[in-house]
Order: structure tokens, then C-alpha cells, then sequence
């Protein structure tokens, strides 16, 4: 028996070309406990095919099946001051902003972008939850700002998607502050005619609800999405009662006229070209990736001067039989 040929190699071999297995092939549901393949994920925009349960989706990621061909072109957001008080708690808030910024990679908790939607341009911008929750500071007030100014330049609607949880605390008066300054905002859109529609997702809670989020034309809600300014837990210590079923989610704030429209996210951005258009006055978007035809290239051509038959007429002077 040779012991080398029949034990060391093979053992060798076996360990450098074991592969290791991506730890992020499947996601487990959070609400139904259901494994679920990556690509098949993705596919369906973070909803569980199992149970429907909407889960998180970044700002690109919404972008990229929102608009057209998935093209957009950001736009640029003014840099606040950083860490204008200082503020530290467990961490600094340099340190918290650094981390955010490397797990997300993004530069900050809001994305503002211009394209079209159904051949139809719009600005949109979108929150990331997964940025320090969302937390509306500085830079977020800028950013709606941004997007504001950019719709009434190019006259465009804004469509606005809501994921927070709340003012950010790090930035103290500073970030309550942008409650007003996003309001102004959305009354230049309002002052411009331009329509500005409101996407809520789970969660948006806190001084987003209390400002620009319940601010819209038209508000949809994506199915259970919590959308609230005090959370349930905090009301039911406060009023040390047993909330309704339901209490707070978007099906309930439906059923009392707070929304407009709970939708699924498969079916959003075909509600959103329908009202986007139905606001702006414009026909019907044209079903599939051609530009409607334009309606010179569809007139009857002429040939010297001639007026040309309608289809079904009878020629003007028919051509005598031969005799």
C-alpha cells in the first residue's frame, strides 16, 4: 500500500479545491420562516412568494424596475455639515455614519433621481431603511429639497417612496427642522401644478409620517407596511388598552380614508404610470418598450399633389375597358 499516493495526496487535492459555499444563497422569511433561492428573490422585488410579505428593497433596486430599461440618472444633493453637535452616545457619530456608509454603500439615507417611468419623466426619490433606519437628518431635507427644485425645472411629477423611523436623533433640532423644510418643498411642487405622489413602505413612522410622507396628492401603501407618527407599542402604554387587529398598517388606514391605494409591489409601477399620466392630462401609456408612433408618419402619403383614395373608395376616374 502506498501510503502517500493513496492518502496524503488525495487529502491534499480534497483541500484546495474544496469550494466554499456563498453564505448568501437563500434568505429565510421574516414573517413565515420560508427558505428562499436569491435570484428567485430578486426577481419578485423582496416579496415572499409563500406569503407575500414585503421585505426591504434598497433605493437602487427600486429604481432599477421603476424605471424604464432600469436609467436613471441621479442627481446631485447639497453635503450638510457633519456631526454639527458633536453628538456621541455608544459611538460617535462620525464612526455611525462610516459603518452605515460601508454595510449599505451608499453616501446617505435618501436617493434622488430623474428618468422615465412609462415613456413618462419623472423625478423620484426613495428612502433607505437600511440607513441608519432611515432617520431623516440634514442630508435628507436636502435631498427632497433637491428633488423638489429638479421637478418644477424640468416640470416633472415627483414620486416620493417613505421608509424611516423617524427624525435622527444624533442631529437633534437640526433634524427636526427639515419637517418644515421639506414641506416648503413639496408646496413648490404643489404651487408649480405638478403632481407629488407618495409610495409608503414599511415602516414610515415618526417625523416623516408628520411631514412630507402624508403630504401627497395621492398616497399608496404597500400591503402591512406600518406607517404611524407614535408607535403601537407606546400608545398601548399610554393608553394601557389592547390596540385594534391591524392597528396602524396600511389595510387599516385604507379602510379609514387615511390612503388611497394599497398595492403590491409587482403591480406598483403600473398603477404609477396609470395615475402619473391620468394627473398630467396624458393619454394611456402605450403598452411595451416602442415610443408611441408618431401621428405624421401615419398620414397617407401623396403623390404629385394628388389626393390619395381612402381605403374602401372607389377610384375617381376608373380606367375605361378595352374595347
Amino acid at each position: 500500500m502506498n501510503w502517500i499516493n493513496n492518502f496524503v495526496r488525495p487529502r491534499i487535492n480534497s483541500i484546495f479545491s474544496r469550494r466554499e459555499t456563498p453564505e448568501n444563497l437563500w434568505h429565510k422569511c421574516s414573517e413565515c420562516g420560508t427558505m428562499l433561492f436569491h435570484r428567485e428573490l430578486t426577481d419578485n422585488l423582496n416579496v415572499c412568494s409563500n406569503c407575500n410579505h414585503h421585505m426591504a428593497l434598497t433605493p437602487r433596486a427600486r429604481f432599477a424596475d421603476l424605471f424604464d430599461g432600469g436609467i436613471f440618472t441621479e442627481i446631485a444633493v447639497p453635503e450638510p455639515k457633519a456631526d454639527p453637535l458633536h453628538f456621541r452616545d455608544q459611538k460617535k457619530y462620525p464612526d455611525r455614519m462610516r459603518a452605515a456608509q460601508k454595510g449599505t454603500g451608499e453616501k446617505e439615507a435618501m436617493l434622488v433621481a430623474t428618468g422615465e417611468m412609462g415613456r413618462t419623466p419623472i423625478v423620484a426619490a426613495a428612502q433607505d431603511f437600511s440607513f441608519m433606519a432611515g432617520s431623516m437628518g440634514m442630508y435628507v431635507g436636502n435631498a427632497i429639497i433637491a428633488a423638489a427644485q429638479e421637478a418644477v425645472k424640468l416640470r416633472r411629477p415627483l414620486i416620493l417612496f417613505s421608509a424611516a423611523g423617524g427624525a435622527r436623533m444624533q442631529e437633534g433640532i437640526l433634524s427636526l427642522m427639515q419637517m418644515p423644510r421639506t414641506t416648503v418643498a413639496v408646496e413648490m411642487v404643489k404651487e408649480a401644478g405638478l403632481p407629488y405622489i407618495v409610495v409608503l413602505t414599511h415602516p414610515t413612522t415618526g417625523g416623516v409620517t408628520a411631514s412630507y410622507a402624508m403630504l401627497g396628492d395621492v398616497h399608496i401603501a404597500e400591503p402591512n407596511a406600518l406607517i404611524c407618527f407614535a408607535g403601537p407599542r407606546v400608545i398601548e402604554q399610554t393608553i394601557r388598552e389592547k390596540l385594534p387587529e391591524g392597528f396602524q398598517r396600511a389595510e387599516y388606514l385604507l379602510d379609514h380614508g387615511m390612503l388611497d391605494r394599497v398595492t403590491h409591489r409587482m403591480e406598483l409601477r403600473e398603477e404609477l404610470i396609470t395615475i402619473t399620466r391620468m394627473l398630467l392630462n396624458m393619454p394611456p401609456a402605450i403598452k411595451g418598450d416602442l415610443p408611441p408612433p408618431d401621428p405624421e408618419e401615419l398620414a397617407p402619403a401623396t403623390t404629385d399633389g394628388a389626393a390619395e383614395a381612402a381605403p374602401g373608395d372607389a377610384p375617381a376616374n376608373p380606367a375605361k375597358p378595352a374595347e
